[in-house]
């Protein structure tokens, strides 16, 4: 080491030196001083680090710079609000569905103090805590029954284990599907004990395929609906009814995965019908299982609906505590379910069918308003209003777009990529899509009250 490195080294202050200052000490009053401590060493070593490199003097500006963000990012949320300029409604990494203000209001309540979660209020005994919102399942469902896990692939894993395993389950070859995150249908079937039975070809399964793989060791049929994807062209499947009337003929249950999980037609809000979990449960499934975060707008969760006798043999497996769901999961899914009892109300409240209605007049006018603060906030920049294809998302409706507008940003002194990374990183947390070398920020999934918020975080990357 030089001697000049060596004697700038020399010259970096010590923690309790730095710990006395008007900084840290403000610091002290909100955190504990560990942290503070902490967050001041590491901003040391980073100064170290460029005196090694070759910097010729010290930098106290850069130092309390990085303590600073040292300690910001140990003590804000990183699980945060963010706005979505994305086009994509229920978009998983940004938290999917959008919880109605009405829902989030009324739990508030609750939330900062005890509520009946697993208590009976007659008998003042323990209570099943999915038995709170069996009720209102079975009402909107036609089921005789009804219970929560945490997810739809927890619902799949509790189901198989529960009422197949360890004997067979035959899907056809079309359905084995494979989920977010690289979960596929057979690995979860393999967990649960259950035996999978693949029949039919991947683009066309007919009745005679489920007959010959039917054996004495048979427990069910799964039929798996490609709510996150489609097979087009030259295809064929087992309709409903039939493969029930197939399955009970042979004393088999019949599984109906939903994946999405509608709970009424799609069709009055411009998008094809969607199968339902009441007509699933109409055409005689014994068990039908869905998302409760995807069409519904809930918390994430997995829903079983169906018979009675079959519900509790769920209820009563070792998996159900492993895999139940908390107190805010349930008073989210309780407080969003009523809405479905009224389309009206549900298309005024609920942000995700709120977005689905949003005449493209509308959608027009609030994208060249956002341009117009954009062109405020970056003259330099090129800002166009174009029309655009938004999605549902979250492997719902993959193939079905939705007619938008957007408004992309090119800057010549900035690529589209900084732009991008910017806005993410910058208060209010905008996240957008880049095409074609622009920034490109989708109206369908803003609210008008979040374009000037947009535009104010423009002009603050601008600088």
């Amino acid at each position: 080491m030089s001697d000049q490195k060596s004697e700038l080294l020399r010259t970096l202050p010590a923690i309790t030196e730095l710990l006395k200052s008007a900084t840290a000490t403000g610091w002290l009053r909100e955190h504990p001083q560990p942290l503070v401590t902490d967050c001041l060493r590491r901003a040391l070593a980073a100064v170290r680090q460029q005196v090694l490199a070759g910097a010729t003097s010290v930098s106290l500006e850069f130092l309390w710079t990085q303590a600073a963000q040292f300690l910001h990012h140990a003590t804000a949320p990183h699980v945060r609000e963010a706005i979505n300029a994305t086009g994509i409604i229920l978009h998983t990494g940004l938290g999917r569905a959008v919880l109605p203000a009405t829902v989030v209001d009324s739990m508030l309540g609750e939330l900062k103090g005890c509520c009946t979660l697993a208590v009976d209020r007659e008998s003042g005994e323990r209570a099943e805590r999915d038995e709170l919102v069996e009720y209102i399942l079975t009402e909107l469902t036609g089921a005789e029954a009804a219970t929560v896990v945490n997810n739809n692939a927890a619902a799949t894993l509790l189901v198989l284990a529960a009422l197949a395993a360890p004997r067979e389950v035959i899907v056809s070859r079309g359905q084995l599907i494979e989920i977010g995150g690289s979960f596929r249908l057979p690995e979860v079937m393999s967990q649960s004990g259950a035996r999978l039975v693949e029949v039919g070809a991947t683009n066309r399964t007919h009745p005679k395929d489920y007959l010959k793989a039917c054996t004495e060791n048979t427990a069910a049929i799964l039929r798996v609906h490609p709510s996150n994807y489609r097979i087009i062209g030259f295809t064929s499947e087992v309709p409903l009814p039939e493969l029930v009337e197939l399955a009970h003929a042979r004393n088999l249950l019949l599984l109906d995965d939903l994946g999405a999980g509608a709970l009424l037609d799609l069709k009055p809000f411009g998008l094809p019908h969607e199968p339902t979990v009441r007509e699933s449960i109409a055409a005689g499934a014994d068990v039908v299982l869905f998302s409760g975060d995807k069409l519904i707008g809930a918390g994430q969760c997995g829903i079983i609906v169906g018979k009675k006798s079959l519900i509790e043999k769920l209820r009563k497996h070792p998996l159900m505590r492993a895999l139940r769901v908390d107190k805010t999961c349930l008073m989210a899914l309780e407080r969003t379910l009523p809405l479905f009892r009224d389309p009206a109300r549900l298309q005024r409240e609920h942000p995700t069918y709120r977005m689905l209605s949003t005449p493209l007049a509308t959608l027009q006018a609030r994208a060249e308003k956002l341009a117009g603060l954009a062109t405020a906030a970056l003259p330099t920049a090129k800002i166009q209003v174009v029309a655009s294809e938004g999605f549902l998302g979250s492997g719902s409706l993959p193939t079905e777009s939705l007619p938008s507008f957007m408004v992309t940003i090119a800057r010549p002194e900035m690529s589209a990529a900084e732009l991008a990374r910017r806005l993410r990183l910058d208060d209010v947390c905008v996240f957008g899509r880049i095409q074609d070398a622009h920034l490109c920020l989708d109206v369908l999934t803003l609210t008008d009250a979040q374009v000037p918020q947009v535009a104010a975080a423009l002009a603050r990357i601008a600088i």
